[in-house]
């Protein structure tokens, strides 16, 4: 013989509590998510694009100028620039601006290399066209100065960075130091404007998080329904079965 056939409610029985217990709940998906993905990625690659262009200018400029320095005045002598409030003056500084941190280049060089790695981590958040112009500003600095710790004598990491603009005699620096002021002043009237590096002012940001938040509210209320709507259904033919 052949075995018994269940009944028809056995299925259905079985496809709810199924459901109903699932480790997986339903997921809805969020409304206008693409469309925000969509739109902001093209801003971003623009903004990346920006920021490696300046970063390129501002090497170039920098390593350029060096090339300059060093063919013009080789012999050491001081010439008037700007007057002389602003002179041409060749040296080696072994330590950072304002010649501190003479004896401990390598430390230098470890502190050029962490920062060199902040404005790539902070980068990925870019969303803003002074931001991008700031970071590259730096950026390119940065491996400038870097590039003489490497290629300059001594080398190795310990070699002295080239330096030529005497600002009366108060310190001698270099192009890549001019841009790291002109990025450091960029980003203090950002930050005084309240635009974060996303490009979001601080107001706008707060609604947004907001707005995120009833987002995901919503999205949990929808699950909680669907849910319990399931509930009810199996209780309803639970009920119907002891019936």
């Amino acid at each position: 013989m052949s075995p018994p056939r269940s009944p028809w409610w056995a299925s259905t029985f079985a496809a709810s509590e199924e459901l109903v217990t699932s480790d997986h709940p339903i997921q809805h998906p969020v409304p206008d998510a693409p469309v925000a993905v969509a739109v902001h990625r093209p801003t971003r690659r623009r903004h990346f694009w920006l920021l490696g262009i300046v970063a390129v200018a501002a090497y170039a400029s920098d390593q350029i100028s060096k090339i300059v320095a060093l063919d013009t005045l080789a012999d050491g002598q001081s010439r008037p620039f700007i007057g002389d409030f602003i002179r041409l003056k060749l040296i080696g500084n072994p330590g950072a601006a304002l010649s501190l941190g003479a004896n401990s280049t390598w430390v230098m060089t470890i502190i050029a290399l962490g920062v060199l790695a902040a404005i790539i981590f902070v980068a990925r958040d870019l969303g803003s066209r002074g931001w991008a112009i700031a970071l590259g500003l730096l950026l390119g600095s940065a491996i400038g100065n870097l590039t003489d710790r490497f290629v300059r004598p001594p080398g190795g990491g310990q070699g002295h960075v080239i330096d030529f603009l005497d600002y009366n005699r108060w310190f001698i620096g270099n192009v890549a130091d001019i841009w790291i002021v002109t990025g450091a002043i960029l980003i203090v009237l950002l930050s005084l404007r309240g635009i974060g590096i996303d490009g979001k002012r601080e107001g706008a940001r707060d609604e947004s998080d907001e707005g995120a938040e009833s987002t995901d509210a919503r999205t949990n209320r929808i699950a909680d329904a669907s849910t319990g709507e399931n509930i009810d259904a199996n209780t309803q033919t639970r009920t119907a079965d002891d019936d």
